[in-house]
């Protein structure tokens, strides 16, 4: 039906008959010729609509934005003063000889080329939205992006195996999306958060190397970068330790940034643990583009007469931290009280600042804050050294439980980097963040929770801690970030049927409930389990950071919104009655759906 796509016919065919097939982006009459922008997946071609042929002007004069398009023409130079340099085919444009209408079109909801569209209205017309040129190079991106983790996974040796949708409920972590069962009355499956227990069962079973492009489900609030079902590549391998299994994963990134995007990453990226990450930027996926650096002050301010610092550097939970605003003096009060209100979304409940005017004088004379009478010229002159302040900076504090201050002043850190310009000019700066605490500490449950997943190997000298000292116990767990985004995460997977129960013993998952939620694995470890490990990059996040869109429902073709739902085809919704009686459900009371946007 067609010789060519639009976006590449170029000065080579010139001269030549061509016939392309796309939608009429726009049309434009200009005294008596009619121009036509043809678009398609690879671009827009100029088409010129003489009179000179009446039966073809005047399907031309009858054509409107949208309408699907069969042209046939001839390649010709554009004149002298119009080319457009910023489109591949804009040093040519076609003579149209026969024009067909495929399929006319009603007035789409917005023009495609409207950059004011609210989410909304973009989500409910997803298919017109799905046609805009940056959409298009979106998921174009996606597919180049997904080929590439392919090419190089394939050439490694890694086998792509499927795994089951449907699955066992396990929840241990976000909550699980349940699909009841017909011929099972009361039983349900689960959707899977991820393939993590079927690769270890692949890794026993002997294949290996393996990895998968697979969908996981996850019921859990909603943010810019989630979404309830997602895209991720999973991988395992086995007969590799840590360093092994890190290093194939960053040649494997480097490769697929330089196939999608022509971006040479660096080699080797850098690593840190997780402890100086915390102390040094309050993440765990820190962006290195920023300049600024929390400093710890802790053990500077527990004798200072200022209660809000001392109280918090006495206690055994909290943390003092400073963080230094290279010119930050010239900020208006303003800008700190906008600050002051940011750090509160993450539980601070206050900013202190002090602006140095004059750092030659550690008085009320040199810098400005209310707070400087409270504390000692020993604590104040450490603080300036600590942080390297100088005349004409602004240096914020937090004071809280370590967890508050670390989000707080680390979220603070990249938002002032990137408002007041704090960067290194550097436009990717990818980093393994290495030795993740083995279990974190769940106030309200008053038990020890896993960081990663139950399923991650303890560093081998840490093995005793898990039964005299959990929270010092160190994980073989590793994750990649970049800009501030986590890419991916992993670990070393325990492969002995012992460390494995010694782990669920520490979770307080005793032996009854391990062996009715993980007894399958459990009795796979004993087969000769080999070591192994692995790791899972979010395909939607790396495409996200690659377009640099502001959320992941930029790269997804078809995604919910943040309450879950699809307005395109209004998902979800009520059944009937029949089904449910089907699947053995009964509603407790019938739900009011309530509707996020009127469609019409």
């Amino acid at each position: 039906m067609r010789t060519h796509y639009c976006g590449q016919v170029n000065s080579q065919h010139i001269g030549q008959d061509v016939t392309l097939c796309g939608w009429a982006h726009r049309r434009r009459d200009h005294g008596g010729v009619i121009f036509i922008d043809l678009r398609d997946r690879e671009g827009l071609a100029q088409i010129v609509c003489d009179p000179d042929r009446p039966e073809m002007f005047a399907i031309a004069e009858s054509i409107r934005n949208e309408f699907c398009l069969k042209i046939t023409g001839k390649v010709r130079a554009r004149p002298a003063g119009t080319v457009n340099p910023n489109m591949p085919s804009g040093e040519i444009e076609i003579l149209c000889l026969e024009i067909e209408v495929l399929n006319p079109s009603v007035t789409p909801p917005f023009q495609l080329d409207d950059e004011n569209l609210s989410e909304n209205v973009r989500l409910l017309h997803r298919v017109i939205d799905l046609r805009r040129p940056q959409m298009q190079k979106n998921m174009q991106l996606r597919y180049k992006t997904a080929r590439a983790f392919r090419r190089f996974l394939d050439d490694a040796g890694f086998i792509d195996i499927e795994t089951p949708m449907l699955t066992k409920s396990t929840p241990e972590g976000a909550r699980d999306y349940l699909v009841p069962s017909r011929v099972n009355a009361g039983q349900f499956f689960a959707l899977p958060q991820s393939p993590q227990l079927f690769k270890q069962l692949l890794m026993i079973a002997g294949f290996d190397r393996y990895y998968q492009i697979t969908r996981c489900f996850r019921d859990e609030d909603l943010r810019a970068d989630r979404q309830p079902e997602f895209t991720q590549v999973d991988i395992e391998t086995s007969f590799l330790n840590e360093t092994e299994i890190t290093g194939i994963m960053e040649n494997l990134i480097r490769y697929v940034f330089k196939e999608a995007i022509n971006v040479d990453l660096p080699n080797p990226f850098p690593r840190m643990t997780y402890t100086e990450a915390m102390q040094r930027y309050g993440s765990d996926k820190p962006d290195l583009r920023v300049t600024l650096e929390l400093v710890d002050i802790t053990d500077v301010v527990k004798e200072v007469s200022f209660k809000v610092f001392a109280s918090v550097a006495n206690s055994a939970t909290g943390r003092v931290a400073a963080l230094r605003i290279p010119g930050g003096a010239s900020l208006t009060r303003s800008e700190i009280d906008a600050y002051t209100t940011f750090v509160g979304i993450y539980g601070a409940k206050g900013l202190a600042y002090i602006k140095v005017n004059d750092v030659t004088q550690l008085n009320e004379t040199g810098l400005q804050s209310p707070i400087v009478k409270n504390l000692h010229e020993a604590a104040l002159k450490t603080i300036i050294e600590r942080t390297g302040a100088q005349s004409g900076d602004l240096i914020f504090f937090g004071a809280d439980k370590t967890k508050v201050v670390n989000d707080a002043l680390g979220a603070l850190r990249v938002k002032i980097g990137h408002e007041k310009a704090h960067l290194n000019g550097k436009a990717w700066e990818p980093l393994w963040v290495v030795d993740f605490p083995m279990f974190d500490y769940d106030e309200e449950a008053k038990r020890w929770v896993a960081c990663h997943h139950p399923f991650t190997s303890p560093k081998d000298e840490h093995l005793e801690l898990l039964t005299s000292a959990p929270g010092q116990c160190l994980a073989k767990a590793y994750d990649l970030a970049m800009n501030g985004w986590e890419l991916g995460g992993g670990s070393v997977r325990i492969h002995r049927a012992a460390v494995q129960k010694q782990v669920f013993n520490a979770l307080g998952i005793g032996q009854e409930e391990a062996q009715l939620k993980f007894g399958f694995l459990l009795d796979a470890l004993n087969y000769g389990a080999p070591p192994h490990g692995g790791v899972a990059f979010g395909l939607d996040r790396i495409v996200t950071m690659m377009t640099g869109a502001d959320s992941i429902r930029d790269v997804i073709a078809f995604p919910k919104t943040q309450r879950a739902q699809c307005l395109l085809t209004d998902a979800p919704s009520a059944v009937d009655e029949k089904q449910l009686r089907e699947l053995h459900i009964r509603l407790r009371q019938k739900v009011d759906t309530q509707v996020e946007i009127t469609k019409g």
